[in-house]
């Protein structure tokens, strides 16, 4: 692996992980067969000092830093994908708030979007009360983005925010909304009539006009309960105004690896469809052993090729991640998240047909890890077929930005 990569602390943060992960592994079929909230991993990740994954260690929390996390929700999705995706959704609002900001507000460039210090004042004001909900009060954020209609999180929003005395209230809809029941802050994307600007918002699940609706029986990553957040009016503290106005822009332009984020989890799956394979061909699951049969062995050759390609493109892009990536950096974090969304299913379809019709049988692991690869492709805001019209453009026309 990469040493770049993979340093000392990450690779702490990585093992520290893994501890939890056989517990993880073993409560994902009940959550998968309920379509239930894995609550209890939760619990484990909240007294294991995770929910602070990506905050200062100078306040509490772990440290991590972009590529930590990356390295983290790889681990995290070997054992439990669909906890690795909803903690995707908590810790992104304490990158953008904290390594991602700080990226942005870095240098010449930096001085130039913060020309009088307004943006780092406003984070100064609000990230001490996000940082101790993390760290010491277990809150759970979420971040739906997603409202049925835009092609990705980067204009069309519906959801409006009204300036109001000692905060803002809020009006829109939400779809896909992970973490739905159990988020204690929705961090929504919403914007301001008049105003260019994009507000990130937290808005507390427990505020009047803030209502979960609908049902989730999803064909896979069945335990993220990504319902409907519906806001009627609510009331956002000024407090929980996670970035600055015009931040979420900037980072949109300057730092869009933020939208691959999703992309680990996936990988982490990978590497849980290549565990389960070895066991059922090892005989290790309680079927007889298949590994002498030459075809299982072509089947088993062709799974690890597939993952070690979309690990390989990973990582190289975590080893040059950074503010401002120039075009083929930016390319290859397209090509990045293409390959492993369209990977993990291709490598999960091989793995039932390489072991057999019995690994189609629940509680077989197998059979789940099939589903919950199908859905990585959907996932806004980069989807794969976002991205394939991106990259088919890509070099073909002058001066195409990553906005058009």
């Amino acid at each position: 692996m990469n040493e770049q990569v993979l340093t000392p602390e990450r690779a702490e943060l990585v093992a520290r992980m893994a501890e939890l992960g056989p517990a993880f592994a073993e409560r994902a079929p009940k959550y998968d067969r309920e379509a239930s909230f894995p609550h209890e991993n939760w619990a484990d990740l909240a007294d294991a000092g995770f929910l602070g994954l990506c905050v200062p260690k100078e306040v509490g929390g772990l440290g991590a830093d972009f590529v930590g996390y990356a390295l983290v929700a790889e681990e995290m999705g070997r054992h439990c994908a669909t906890t690795a995706l909803t903690f995707n959704m908590h810790t992104a609002t304490a990158l953008l708030s904290g390594p991602i900001a700080e990226a942005l507000l870095a240098g010449e460039r930096g001085r130039e979007l913060d020309p009088d210090g307004s943006m780092a004042a406003h984070l100064a004001n609000t990230r001490p009360h996000l940082w101790e909900g993390m760290v010491h009060g277990r809150v759970i954020h979420s971040q739906p983005f997603s409202e049925g209609q835009a092609p990705g999180a980067r204009s069309g929003f519906s959801t409006v925010a009204v300036p109001t005395e000692g905060g803002y209230r809020v009006t829109g809809r939400k779809i896909f909304a992970s973490l739905s029941g159990a988020a204690h802050v929705h961090n929504v994307l919403a914007v301001v009539e008049g105003d260019p600007h994009i507000r990130l918002l937290g808005v507390p699940a427990d505020g009047e006009g803030a209502e979960i609706v609908g049902d989730w029986d999803p064909i896979g990553m069945r335990g993220t309960d990504s319902r409907t957040l519906v806001m009627d009016d609510v009331f956002v503290p000024a407090r929980n105004e996670v970035l600055p106005p015009g931040m979420f822009n900037a980072m949109v332009s300057r730092f869009p690896q933020f939208y691959m984020s999703l992309t680990f989890s996936y990988l982490g799956l990978m590497r849980a469809i290549l565990d389960a394979t070895r066991t059922y061909l090892r005989g290790e699951s309680g079927v007889k052993a298949s590994r002498d049969h030459p075809i299982k062995q072509t089947g088993w050759a062709q799974m690890q090729l597939i993952y070690d390609r979309a690990q390989s493109l990973t990582y190289r892009v975590l080893s040059e991640l950074r503010a401002d990536p120039s075009p083929d950096e930016l390319r290859r974090a397209h090509v990045a998240t293409v390959t492993t969304m369209e990977s993990a299913p291709e490598m999960a379809s091989l793995a039932l047909r390489t072991c057999g019709g019995r690994s189609l049988l629940r509680p077989g692991r197998l059979e789940q890890h099939y589903r919950d690869a199908r859905c990585g492709a959907t996932m806004l805001p980069w989807s794969t077929e976002e991205l394939l019209v991106r990259l088919g453009r890509n070099g073909l026309y002058d001066d195409l930005t990553d906005n058009e």
